[in-house]
């Protein structure tokens, strides 16, 4: 049987027409000096053969992001559907995700997205000053009100949008005021938090990083609202994959599996890497129009840095009691120098354990409500 994997697609690579402060992957523009940054025709139909004859399931997603994958012009996404369209197999259905940060989105790429299903998600990290804060163009001008327009138009044409809302050092302080924008002033129901976790060049991390304990509270705040007025309504990635994982599914996000090393990334150039945060020499894969897809996804080395993941968890992680929600999240981010000297722990560590401690009764109730096909809902009207 075929193992299930996904891949980003980075057409442009490291480009962008942003200049985000805390951004990791515009430095990966150096692994390609005098690129021109553009996906070709050739490596965009050797990646759309290959990956469709080579994914398990009905549902096959092409996940888009960069840089900024607009940056590449509608043509070059009309041909990518076209693609996929004479390559998808008899019984397999195709969808596709785009990350953006909305400012190229005019109702031409809007009319696009809704006529061919795109599932859109809009870069926003919350009320003006807090989005700005970071979130510059290349110029040093702000750029919250061009994505607001951007996104604004997506919902004028009926497009699906989620809000990818990255958690640092501006806006951390402030969970409710970034949550209730989301969900009532940018009007989007489904929402992620990414925290930035920038290594400095001391060992720490940079002023703009959230702290680990800060972004415990931040979830924390955020989960208290949402279990009492929102279960149902409003759908925050991490507070469903939790969920999730107490129905007994496997972790629906790679940084809280048991292993790793099935989410890939494919730059411009069609080199593919074991992972998004490992685009870097030691951690390439080779290069789809030289070895195929699979053979690249199932190489001893790749299966080597999934397992490493698990095999690399000091004690302290081993034994925690929420061990189980997760599994010491990503390895970018085990800098921190365990106690027991046997490996390193997650920086973040300190912050989930307090938050996933937290929501561990009313996330059994909802459980228990769900398995008596009850509506989680109910949890609303429960007092704990």
């Amino acid at each position: 049987m075929k193992t299930p994997f996904s891949v980003m697609l980075k057409p442009r690579g490291a480009i962008c027409n942003l200049s985000c402060a805390y951004c990791y992957y515009l430095p990966k523009e150096q692994l390609y000096p005098g690129s021109d940054f553009c996906m070709s025709e050739a490596v965009l139909e050797a990646f759309t053969r290959q990956y469709l004859a080579a994914h398990p399931g009905p549902e096959v997603v092409f996940a888009w992001q960069g840089g900024e994958p607009l940056l590449m012009g509608l043509e070059f996404f009309e041909r990518a559907a076209a693609l996929q369209r004479q390559y998808c197999p008899p019984g397999k259905f195709v969808s596709n995700t785009i990350q953006t940060n909305a400012v190229l989105v005019n109702d031409d790429w809007a009319r696009f997205f809704k006529r061919n299903n795109f599932l859109i998600g809009v870069s926003l990290d919350g009320p003006q000053a807090m989005h700005d804060a970071y979130r510059l163009d290349r110029g040093g001008h702000p750029s919250f009100e061009r994505t607001m327009a951007g996104l604004r138009r997506l919902q004028a044409h009926g497009v699906e949008i989620n809000l990818l809302t990255t958690v640092h050092s501006a806006n951390a302080p402030h969970p409710l005021d970034v949550y209730r924008f989301l969900r009532d002033e940018a009007g989007v129901l489904f929402m992620q938090f990414i925290p930035i976790v920038e290594r400095a060049a001391d060992g720490g991390v940079t002023e703009r990083s959230v702290g680990a304990l800060e972004y415990g509270d931040f979830l924390t705040t955020i989960f208290d609202e949402w279990v009492r007025r929102d279960v149902g309504r409003v759908f925050v990635q991490l507070f469903d994959v939790a969920l999730g994982v107490y129905l007994g599914h496997p972790a629906g996000l790679c940084i809280f599996a048991e292993t790793c090393g099935q989410g890939l990334a494919l730059e411009h150039t069609g080199d593919l890497y074991a992972c998004d945060h490992f685009v870097d020499i030691p951690h390439r894969l080779g290069n789809i129009q030289g070895t195929l897809l699979p053979n690249l996804v199932a190489s001893p080395g790749q299966r080597k840095f999934g397992l490493s993941k698990r095999a690399s968890l000091p004690h302290e992680c081993r034994a925690c009691k929420v061990r189980f929600l997760c599994n010491g999240e990503c390895p970018k981010n085990r800098f921190i120098p365990s106690p027991g000297g046997d490996g390193g722990l997650n920086y973040l560590c300190a912050g989930y354990k307090a938050f996933f401690t937290h929501i561990d009764h009313p996330m059994r109730l909802m459980a228990a409500e769900l398995r008596g096909g009850r509506p989680a809902t109910n949890i609303m009207a429960v007092k704990y």
